[in-house]
């Protein structure tokens, strides 16, 4: 054959090969549910310094006060990490911010963002594209630096006698297509799936407007369900958290074993089983990011601060204690 020939063969190989493996690439991210927008669209590497120990030690800490708000999922980063920061940078002051007429959440975190509400914003999922597309009318980017790994807990009522959920069992019951308990497993119950209107869709889902008040229906409802934050469910004692496995025999607590009895909290608590977020055994699990406009302004100096801040050792070590798993 030709040498010409040959390297036509060798160019048309190569193609097909590329097109397959970008055809399954494409079949896998979409059947597994996984969301790829944020991740397509930006460059989420961490920022600055590496390796930097304290917080004392992290450079370009802005001064001034700075609104932050967004997920529910940051609840306990709020409480344990971001009071240490401003005791060691009390002139980088953090004032948390809540929606006016909507429930926090990761969106409307973001979108206050957008709208100059805030200076950044606390995420547990990827910056969506239309976001990306309203920023960049606006004259500025976005960036999403990760700072932790959070496991995603299923909340049921302690009542309920079932073993666990199957991820499938889980995506399942939230489509509408499994109504009952006793298809997987548990008592002759109607399943009440609560949820939130930012994340979840249906006529057969109960919205709420606050994780709280939907951790205490589920703690009244025999027949109730929800999903959240590790650390949000797990530390309850008015729920119980579920096992969930890629296959039923395959099920693994967001908790360390033994399960302590709802009876003897809150002296007792359960803890998260951080281990099995960060081995990957756990199937349900997320990052947490920060997002940040890119406007060379000081919005963008406080933001990236802020990463920098909770990615030194004594910021993931404070992650660590509040619950989830440190990215470092």
């Amino acid at each position: 054959m030709p040498q010409k020939s040959e390297t036509t063969v060798l160019i048309l190989a190569l193609l097909i090969t590329v097109g397959l493996v970008g055809g399954g690439v494409w079949w896998f991210m979409k059947h597994s549910g996984l969301d790829i927008g944020g991740l397509a669209n930006n460059q989420s590497q961490p920022l600055g310094q590496s390796k930097v120990e304290s917080f004392s030690s992290v450079q370009n800490v802005p001064s001034g006060v700075f609104n932050y708000g967004g997920s529910t999922s940051w609840v306990s980063i709020r409480k344990t990490v971001d009071p240490v920061i401003e005791n060691v940078w009390p002139q980088f002051r953090l004032r948390y911010t809540d929606p006016d007429r909507s429930a926090p959440s990761s969106q409307t975190g973001i979108q206050m963002l957008l709208d100059n509400q805030l200076s950044f914003s606390q995420s547990s999922v990827p910056i969506p594209n239309e976001a990306y597309e309203q920023a960049r009318q606006r004259g500025f980017s976005l960036q999403e630096i990760p700072v932790a790994i959070d496991g995603v807990a299923i909340a049921v009522n302690p009542s309920l006698n079932i073993k666990g959920l199957t991820v499938a069992q889980f995506n399942d019951i939230y489509a509408g297509k499994i109504t009952n308990w006793n298809q997987v497993g548990g008592p002759n119950l109607k399943i009440i799936p609560y949820g939130k209107k930012d994340r979840d869709s249906g006529s057969h889902i109960v919205f709420m407007p606050t994780t709280t008040e939907a951790l205490r229906q589920v703690a009244v409802n025999p027949g109730g369900i929800y999903y959240t934050s590790a650390p949000l469910v797990i530390s309850q004692c008015n729920v119980k958290p579920l096992p969930v496995g890629r296959n039923s025999n395959e099920l693994v607590s967001p908790y360390k074993l033994p399960f302590i009895p709802l009876s003897q909290c809150p002296q007792q608590r359960n803890q998260v089983n951080v281990e099995a977020f960060l081995s990957g055994q756990y199937p349900l699990s997320r990052r947490l990011l920060v997002v940040i406009k890119q406007n060379n302004q000081l919005d963008q100096q406080a933001g990236e601060a802020y990463a920098r801040l909770l990615l030194t050792a004594q910021g993931q070590e404070l992650i660590t204690k509040a619950g989830f798993v440190s990215i470092r």
